[in-house]
């Protein structure tokens, strides 16, 4: 049910972002910058900014509290209710300034942004990788016993609908060459659709596995489901309602975990560079 929640609520959340910002566009427009739609706008605005920055940029990570944006929010709160004072639209204002901009960028931040995630026993560093099945975006069977022999990176990502999933794949795409030349297999795993996975080889066309979790059952194996993890909407693209939580491991040539980034925060994500110290560590670079 909070997973179920939480999709309702982005969708809407984002929804009413748009809304708000467009009617503080018109309201400065028609009643000037004397007026508490100034206020609202200071509120609102950054974090419009924050989704089109998300989705127009190659953003793969963020801080976890976003505290410049929780400030100027709040800032335009106080701007709202110092302008706003005996307005007509005093209370549709004041439900945008604080009600979206406020209240909804703490339940944002702070709810929304964080994963209730049980703790994985079996993903522990030292821990074997559990077997599981998966498909290639062909559809072709694919187990995980074949990553052995091999040191082997595992990105498990929600979807091509996530725009920090996407820079996260860019950014290590970028570093495919020095994965390769250390016998790296890259294996990028996502209950998406298999021709949205297709799609994804196709744009980067770079010798990593892109592999798709048909029904999450892999995700169910290693306890990194996320039920209802999908924004609500997003079926009608094709998307599973269920999703994964962001999850990176990494694997020695014996299929030993040696490394698990199990983040609570999906806009929290590891640097590359992690992932290349990590492979010294262990003496494979």
């Amino acid at each position: 049910m909070n997973n179920l929640l939480k999709s309702v609520f982005i969708s809407a959340y984002v929804s009413l972002l748009m809304i708000s910002s467009l009617h503080a566009a018109v309201g400065i427009w028609q009643q000037g910058f004397n007026s508490s739609w100034v206020g609202v706008a200071i509120a609102v605005w950054p974090m419009m900014f924050f989704f089109a920055r998300l989705f127009l940029a190659d953003v793969v990570r963020t801080s976890p509290n976003l505290l410049g944006f929780q400030w100027v929010a709040w800032l335009g709160c106080g701007v709202t209710i110092v302008l706003g004072w005996g307005e007509a639209d005093q209370v549709l204002q004041y439900g945008y300034a604080f009600g979206v901009g406020g209240i909804g960028l703490l339940v944002y931040l702070f709810w929304y942004s964080r994963f209730q995630r049980d703790e994985a026993v079996s993903l522990k560093p030292g821990k074997k990788l559990p077997q599981f099945e998966l498909q290639d975006e062909l559809a072709n069977t694919f187990n995980s016993n074949s990553l052995l022999g091999r040191p082997a990176l595992l990105i498990f990502y929600r979807g091509n609908w996530c725009p920090l999933c996407m820079a996260q794949i860019k950014e290590v795409a970028g570093q495919y060459q020095t994965l390769a030349g250390l016998g790296v297999t890259v294996a990028l795993i996502s209950p998406q659709p298999h021709e949205n996975t297709r799609g994804l080889a196709e744009k980067f066309d770079v010798p990593f596995k892109f592999l798709v979790d048909p029904r999450n059952s892999a995700a169910k194996t290693l306890g990194i489901i996320a039920e209802n993890g999908t924004p609500k909407g997003m079926e009608v693209l094709g998307y599973d309602s269920d999703t994964v939580m962001p999850t990176v491991l990494i694997t020695d040539k014996t299929g030993t975990i040696i490394f698990a980034d199990l983040t609570d925060n999906y806009r929290v994500r590891p640097e590359p560079e992690t992932f290349i110290e990590v492979l010294k560590q262990h003496g494979i670079a």
